[in-house]
């Protein structure tokens, strides 16, 4: 199993990457930094990765799924409710590609703050 660490600001959590072409272009790229921004319950950052969207591209996610924003080239975490959520759910402002999962309490992103720089590195099994 492949695994990435992301460190954003004091926030760590470790990502099981799916068998997808998105996870694949991630994996390939790292280590990466960035900095983080905020929108709602979701932090998001930059990458240097480039993919097309996935067929199962999807805006709802559940906690501990991590996304790839096509558009914006950026990984998103989701923790929480967004201004375009409905209810409690977990609303990204587009469809965006599952790539990897984590066990870890992703709510712990509320931690971070913009600006704060972020880490993608390979876990060494």
């Amino acid at each position: 199993m492949r695994k990435l660490r992301i460190t954003v600001g004091g926030v760590s959590l470790e990502a099981e990457l799916l068998d997808t072409a998105t996870a694949d272009a991630i994996y390939d790229h790292a280590p990466f930094e960035s900095r983080a921004m905020i929108w709602g319950k979701e932090v998001y950052f930059s990458t240097p990765v480039n993919a097309a969207r996935e067929p199962d591209a999807r805006d709802v996610i559940e906690a501990g799924e991590l996304a790839f924003w096509v558009e914006g080239a950026a990984i998103a975490i989701g923790f929480g409710r967004t201004p375009v959520s409905t209810g409690d759910e977990i609303r990204l402002a587009a469809p965006t590609n599952i790539w990897a999962r984590t066990s870890d309490d992703v709510r712990s992103c509320s931690a971070v703050a913009s600006g704060d720089v972020v880490r993608v590195e390979r876990i060494s099994e």
